[in-house]
C-alpha cells in the first residue's frame, strides 16, 4: 500500500496529493504519513510546480474538501451508511466511538485539534455531521487545524530531498546494521529454542 501510493504521487504529482488526501479525510486508508512527505519530497526535486507551499495547500484544501463530503454524508444518512457500507472502506464502530468521545469532549475544538491526532483527524468529520454543527465554522476550522499536519508531514519530505545524497549513505548503513541484528536475533532465538526442545 505505501509503495503504491508513493508511486502514484510520484506519476501525478500535485493532482494525487489532492485525490489521496480527498479520500484519506473522507475515511478510506490512504494515510497522508505517506502522501504529503511524497508530495514534500517531489516538490524538493522541482516535480511539482509551486513547490512545498503548493504541495501544503493542496493537501489542506484536499482535507478541507474530504471533510465536507464525510460531513454531508454522515448528516444525510447516519450511523447506518457508515456503519453499512462504509465498513468497505475501512471505517468501524470503534473508529467513530474514538472520534465521538473526542468531540464530546471538546466541541468544535475537537475539529481544530484533532486534525493533528491520528484516527481522530480521519474520522471527527463524522459525529460533526451527526452533530450538524455549524458547517461555516467546521469548514474553517478543519482548514486552519490540517495546515500545521499537512506542513509538517510536506516539509519532512521536503527535507529529506533537500539532504538525500548527504544522508543517504548514513541511512543505508543504518540499514544494513539493523538487519544484521535482526539476523543475529532470529538465529539466537532459534538455537535457544532448539536447545530448551532437547531439554
Amino acid at each position: 500500500m505505501t509503495a503504491a501510493l508513493s508511486n502514484f504521487v510520484a506519476s501525478y504529482g500535485l493532482a494525487a496529493v489532492f485525490v489521496l488526501m480527498v479520500f484519506e479525510s473522507c475515511g478510506f486508508p490512504f494515510p497522508s504519513e505517506v502522501v504529503m512527505p511524497t508530495g514534500g519530497l517531489l516538490a524538493a526535486t522541482g516535480h511539482i510546480p509551486g513547490g512545498l507551499g503548493a504541495v501544503i495547500v493542496a493537501g489542506a484544501a484536499a482535507n478541507l474538501v474530504g471533510s465536507l463530503i464525510a460531513y454531508v454524508v454522515a448528516a444525510r444518512f447516519g450511523e447506518p451508511l457508515l456503519l453499512g457500507p462504509g465498513r468497505y472502506v475501512g471505517i468501524r464502530r470503534h473508529h467513530l466511538e474514538i472520534a465521538d468521545g473526542w468531540f464530546q469532549r471538546w466541541g468544535l475544538w475537537a475539529v481544530f485539534i484533532g486534525r493533528v491526532l491520528p484516527v481522530i483527524r480521519t474520522y471527527i468529520s463524522f459525529p460533526a455531521g451527526l452533530a450538524r454543527i455549524d458547517l461555516t465554522r467546521f469548514s474553517l476550522l478543519t482548514f486552519v487545524g490540517a495546515l500545521p499536519w499537512c506542513a509538517a508531514l510536506a516539509i519532512v519530505g521536503y527535507v529529506l530531498g533537500r539532504n538525500y545524497e548527504r544522508i543517504s549513505g548514513p541511512v543505508e548503513k543504518g540499514a544494513i546494521l539493523i538487519a544484521l541484528l535482526v539476523a543475529v536475533a532470529v538465529v539466537v532465538w532459534y538455537v535457544r529454542g532448539r536447545r530448551e526442545a532437547r531439554g
